[in-house]
């Protein structure tokens, strides 16, 4: 043995003496600055919150200069609370880079002005993109500033509003695309919407105008909503959209329809509510059917089989299922895919390069049994097919996971310029970042999503109700007559302020959920009129007014029901009163 093989050799055993025998232990990765959020993520990353007690915080998007944009929501799905005071976009900025936003600017419409917020929100050749009723909008932000200074412009209008999906998300392609996502207004297109039994409308007339993925030119201003710019069809709500990082490629979750043991007892077990359909990720094809309210994805035998509002026997026939796009990916049922993100990023170890990150809102109809989701996941997506998903980032919701008791349900996802990941919580208002400190085993263990989450489990609680309640003409405003003047878009903004999606008034409590009236309030669905001629201008009038002295009614009405509404609010209530008499 020469020299410098004895000094080698000893240096080794000295190592191993001072370490008492022991392997050295891997340098722990950096502390997260500004304050761990208590996230369980794989080894390696850091959860910080960014911001909180922002309003309902729906998508956002985060601009080169590290800007966060995020739009933010209201209404009925909220319990009507009160929002925020300002606008409901909301800009974030850290300047002293402590890993929080210090600076917080809201801007656009607020409440008082007769905004309602929306969910929709995404930077493109440096204006902002903006969903807010039943818009795409467009905000240019000034140099120097990190909020816009004019009035947005319209990319589209007409948008369908009402039912229970009256949110429009979307994402722009390398091209200038603008792909929007108008969802269902229905569950699945029954007769009466979620009431046991009720069949399926043949033909589904709700696809004309909702149920899929319709498409613009973002680069286009005054583009008007029409049933002819449909890009893909039977897509029930497709909330998170995104495209790939070449640009081209168009990604779209789906929300797969409730209630089957509810509505069918015949056909589903009970343990079934919580474990059908799953939720999917498609792959959007120009023209492409991807079977809602026909079909369902059941992963369990990983085939979309028929419906049984449509003539299914609780899974057994696929029938025309068998010529609908099935998904690239599914997921545990009723999870609520809400925002979706490819990552371009190459912060993250390489394994989650052009992979699908995928917000998961959380479940209610797993109910009697545990709810399940409040996550976010990872999907790989490979040129092979897509691998199995996994949960990225839990501990969301805390202690308990139910839509009534979870801390924070994430909604949104997006990308950093430095490949940082900002997740979005619509219950407190928080906005997480999520970024890698290194230390992350190449073959660290992974938590799958598939194992308890396709499973029932026991019995915890009673039967739940869909967030947005039961509505079972929630598809007719589609079909809704419009008053000269008006338009259908009005109609169906009217709709949601009737039935308190907006708005906060209370028109159900005394003229039912259809409008055909109650002991403390008349039918609005005849011609026969107490208190005005009829006309759209004599409706709105009254709801501006208010009855003090009804007939043969013993409460009066306050005027406009008792809320604040806005005047383009009483506009579009009147309108769709005079249709629910016209209807």
């Amino acid at each position: 043995m020469d020299a410098n093989a004895r000094r080698r050799l000893l240096a080794a055993a000295t190592l191993v003496l001072v370490l008492g025998g022991t392997r050295a232990p891997a340098a722990a990765p950096p502390a997260c600055p500004g304050g761990d959020a208590g996230l369980k993520l794989p080894a390696g990353f850091c959860a910080t919150v960014f911001a909180d007690n922002l309003g309902y915080a729906r998508h956002l998007t985060v601009a080169p200069n590290g800007v966060v944009y995020v739009n933010t929501w209201s209404g009925r799905y909220y319990g009507n609370r009160p929002p925020h005071a300002g606008g409901f976009l909301v800009a974030l900025q850290d300047t002293t880079g402590g890993g929080r936003a210090n600076v917080i600017d809201r801007f656009g419409p607020s409440a008082a002005q007769g905004g309602v917020g929306g969910t929709g929100i995404l930077l493109y050749k440096g204006a902002l993109y903006v969903e807010t009723k039943d818009k795409i909008v467009k905000y240019t932000i000034p140099q120097g500033s990190i909020v816009p200074t004019a009035a947005p412009e319209v990319v589209v209008s007409g948008l369908p509003l009402g039912g229970d999906h009256p949110m429009h998300p979307f994402t722009i392609d390398a091209d200038g695309m603008l792909y929007v996502d108008v969802a269902s207004a229905t569950n699945s297109c029954q007769e009466k919407n979620r009431i046991a039994r009720s069949p399926g409308i043949k033909p589904c007339t709700e696809l004309e105008t909702r149920g899929g993925i319709w498409r613009y030119d973002a680069n286009k201003t005054n583009q008007a909503f029409s049933a002819k710019d449909r890009y893909a069809t039977g897509i029930r709500n497709g909330e998170g959209i995104a495209a790939d990082a070449g640009g081209h490629a168009i990604y779209a979750t789906q929300h797969g329809r409730d209630q089957l043991h509810q509505n069918f007892p015949d056909l589903y077990k009970p343990g079934e509510e919580a474990t059908l359909p799953a939720e999917e990720l498609v792959l959007l094809r120009q023209g492409g059917d991807y079977g809602w309210p026909f079909c369902y994805f059941d992963d369990h035998q990983n085939k979309l089989v028929l419906a049984p509002e449509y003539g299914g026997d609780g899974g057994k026939t696929q029938g025309l299922c068998a010529q609908k796009i099935a998904p690239v990916a599914a997921f545990p049922a009723h999870w609520a895919p809400d925002g979706l993100l490819i990552y371009t990023g190459t912060s993250f170890p390489e394994r989650y390069h052009n992979g699908a990150f995928i917000a998961f809102h959380g479940s209610w109809d797993r109910a009697p049994y545990p709810q399940g989701g409040y996550n976010v996941v990872f999907q790989p997506l490979g040129t092979g097919g897509a691998g199995k998903c996994e949960v990225f980032a839990d501990g969301f919701a805390g202690a308990q996971r139910d839509p009534g008791h979870a801390e924070h349900r994430p909604v949104g996802v997006a990308q950093g310029p430095d490949g940082s990941l900002y997740v979005s919580d619509d219950k407190a208002g928080r906005v997480y970042r999520i970024s890698y400190k290194g230390g992350e085993a190449p073959n660290s263990p992974v938590t799958p999503c598939y194992g308890e989450g396709d499973a029932a489990g026991m019995a915890t609680a009673t039967t739940a109700v869909p967030p947005e309640g039961v509505h079972p003409n929630a598809g007719a405003t589609a079909q809704m007559p419009v008053p000269k003047g008006a338009t259908p878009a009005l109609v169906a903004l009217g709709g949601q302020v009737f039935h308190g999606q907006t708005g906060g008034a209370a028109c159900t409590g005394c003229h039912g959920t259809d409008g055909s009236g109650t002991p403390l309030g008349p039918s609005l669905t005849d011609k026969t009129y107490n208190w005005s001629d009829g006309s759209w201008a004599g409706i709105q009038k009254v709801i501006q007014d208010g009855v003090p002295q009804p007939k043969n009614y013993r409460g009066p009405m306050p005027p406009m029901g008792g809320a604040q509404l806005s005047p383009e609010q009483v506009k579009a209530l009147a309108a769709y009163v005079w249709g629910l008499s016209h209807h």
